[in-house]
């Protein structure tokens, strides 16, 4: 918030009515009470340009008693406090002078000191925060980024992380439901009809995926952090999806994960040229519906490595024992790895294939199988009329070597494909406080050899996504 033009005219006044105050420091009150607030307001300027924070004070009293909400004086308080190294009265000024403040030049500066002062004080999730609010009120583009490039420089200083995602999508399949009422298996069909609860049912999903990490321990070569997560997801069936399956509930398509875990990350190799590697211990539980699912223990790795051309590459493995189960199907031993390449292209843009390898034991034999997939993603790195874009494919096929289906045995297991794309648009422009909304649109289908699973799906999701 810059020092107001309109004060210009009282400056020559105020460097003698600021020198007789000095001069007369016993009499400084009854001088005060003979000021105009214009006069005092361009006096206590100079006071603080002059090194005389007390002074400023004192007249920044006076102002407030005339009109509290003044931003200008909160302002002044604010630097006022700082030089008299407060910098948490300091803070607070500010903040007031951002709260009254009604011009998006006068918040935004208003917003910068507080984040300033707020670094002072040792608080660094405060600092974010005022960051985000200066966001809010960048004159331009070039200004946001500097904002954006302070963020980061903090995020990664600050020992709190936090991340939260939303979504809402409007869903022609919520629950994961098969295409056809009619069940067939290997071409044959099955004696009846797929009840109305077993067929895709449409409807709206919404979810909120939070998480939160602290970093106990961190150096140039290793850090170590605890952290939590907890992911909601609901569903709204349609009138449509009501008709069909009359006895099916909102409920009945909740899910709920909640997880606690203990990460150690560390450097491998000579410090630019190596890489990284982290290993990760977990536990939680997972609840379906209106009950417990089930509970379990984690255990993940990851190395990654910096090759030439600006790649890079990523193995992980996990192992995951699932117990305390509602159904045996997920009372089970998960093993899996994966691999990640990210591959920078000339342009900018950047392309990222993942492969990810699933094998499950369970108690019950539904619950046995091996799955893989194979995604590939296109960023676009420049934006196109403030919108970002990006587009991704993924291939998938599962195998569960023994499957029952109902009353019947499918002969020589269950094995399904599927294939899906998405596409999603960032619109950066109409970003608040450096968040801004995430437009998807996912379509495909899975087919198997159990019509029963044999999915198609295609949903709209509206989320909201941070640019930095």
């Amino acid at each position: 918030m810059p020092i107001r033009s309109a004060i210009n005219p009282f400056l020559r006044f105020a460097s003698c009515a600021f020198l007789l105050l000095v001069a007369t420091a016993g009499a400084a009150t009854e001088t005060l009470h003979t000021l105009t607030l214009v006069q005092a307001r361009a006096i206590a300027v100079q006071a603080l340009q002059a090194g005389r924070p007390e002074l400023t004070l004192q007249l920044a009293d006076g102002l407030l008693r005339a009109d509290p909400r003044d931003p200008f004086t909160h302002y002044l308080m604010a630097h006022a406090h700082a030089r008299q190294n407060e910098p948490s009265a300091a803070r607070k000024s500010a903040a007031r002078a951002y709260r009254f403040s009604s011009e998006h030049g006068d918040k935004f500066e208003a917003a910068q000191l507080a984040a300033q002062l707020s670094y002072a004080e040792e608080k660094p999730t405060l600092t974010q925060l005022w960051l985000r609010r200066s966001a809010i009120h960048a004159p331009n583009e070039k200004m946001e980024q500097v904002v954006a490039r302070d963020f980061r420089k903090v995020r990664a200083a600050n020992p709190w992380a936090f991340r939260i995602r939303g979504d809402l999508r409007p869903s022609s399949n919520v629950n994961n439901g098969a295409d056809t009422a009619l069940q067939i298996i290997d071409g044959v069909p099955v004696t009846g009809f797929l009840s109305g609860t077993a067929q895709a049912l449409s409807g709206l999903i919404g979810s909120l995926d939070v998480a939160t990490t602290y970093r106990l321990q961190s150096s140039p070569q290793s850090a170590t952090s605890v952290g939590g997560r907890l992911y909601i997801q609901r569903v709204a069936l349609s009138s449509e999806a009501q008709q069909l399956a009359p006895t099916a509930r909102n409920s009945d398509y909740a899910t709920t994960y909640a997880e606690l875990s203990v990460r150690h990350g560390f450097a491998v190799g000579q410090p630019g040229r190596g890489g990284a590697a982290w290993v990760d211990l977990a536990a939680g539980r997972a609840w379906s519906g209106d009950a417990s699912n089930y509970s379990f223990a984690r255990l993940s790795g990851e190395r990654s490595w910096r090759l030439r051309g600006g790649q890079r590459l990523r193995i992980n493995a996990l192992v995951e024992d699932r117990f305390d189960s509602r159904y045996a199907t997920n009372d089970a031993q998960v093993f899996g790895l994966g691999a990640q390449l990210m591959q920078p292209l000339q342009n900018g843009d950047q392309v990222t294939f993942t492969l990810a390898l699933r094998d499950s034991n369970a108690s019950h034999f539904n619950g046995t199988y091996m799955s893989g997939s194979v995604r590939t993603n296109y960023a676009f790195d420049q934006p196109v009329g403030g919108m970002r874009f990006n587009a991704g494919l993924v291939l998938g096929y599962s195998d569960y070597p023994v499957y029952q289906s109902g009353l019947f045995i499918v002969p020589g297991g269950r094995q399904d494909k599927s294939v899906y794309g998405d596409f999603g648009i960032l619109f950066e422009r109409y970003d608040y406080a450096g968040f801004a909304p995430m437009l998807r649109l996912r379509a495909g289908r899975k087919s198997s050899n159990d019509s029963r699973f044999d999915i198609q799906e295609l949903s709209v999701s509206l989320g909201i996504e941070s640019k930095f």
